[in-house]
């Protein structure tokens, strides 16, 4: 997969074996155009985030912003923990964003750096259950960290990075 932005290309690895339902749902949001025109919207690092807050690093994006109503119609993804995919958020790593367990849809983060607490059983989580991991990126990091230096106000890139679109390579 091939993300560009504003700030860059970004390549991403998927693991359609280890992630099969979050790949496939993934995938079908890309072959749909879903993600193009949208954006990173959101960044979170070590001074933006309440003191009394377990901590974590990424840049998130999707439809959010951009195709809201779109991507409140879209199924869930059944969630597939880091626990089921022996997969962990290792710095790069490529994932599905969600409110509680099985209500991810369209929004995406790569993490910035290890981030265990994201993990099944990590403390970023109240319900222990983690995030769904399902890529790495392969080329671009210094993007990623590019996008993750942008201003922002309150965990809000200001203004949001462009993607223009999403690609499979």
């Amino acid at each position: 997969m091939e993300i560009r932005t504003r700030s860059g290309d970004i390549v991403i690895e998927l693991y359609p074996l280890k992630a099969p339902h979050t790949v496939a749902a993934f995938l079908s949001n890309v072959n749909e155009g879903r993600y193009t025109n949208t954006s990173f919207y959101r960044v979170l690092n070590s001074g933006n985030q309440p003191s009394n807050a377990p901590k974590a690093e990424l840049i998130q994006g999707g439809m959010w912003k951009t195709h809201y109503r779109s991507s409140k119609l879209l199924p869930s993804i059944p969630h597939e923990s880091t626990r089921q995919t022996g997969l962990s958020h290792t710095s790069g790593t490529f994932s599905m964003a969600r409110q509680d367990t099985g209500t991810a849809r369209s929004e995406f983060f790569i993490v910035i750096s290890d981030q265990p607490g994201l993990d099944y059983g990590g403390n970023n989580n109240a319900d222990g259950m983690g995030y769904a991991a399902f890529g790495k990126v392969i080329k671009g990091m210094d993007v990623v960290y590019k996008i993750q230096k942008q201003p922002e106000y309150d965990q809000t890139f200001d203004p949001p990075i462009a993607i223009y679109e999403i690609l499979r390579k």
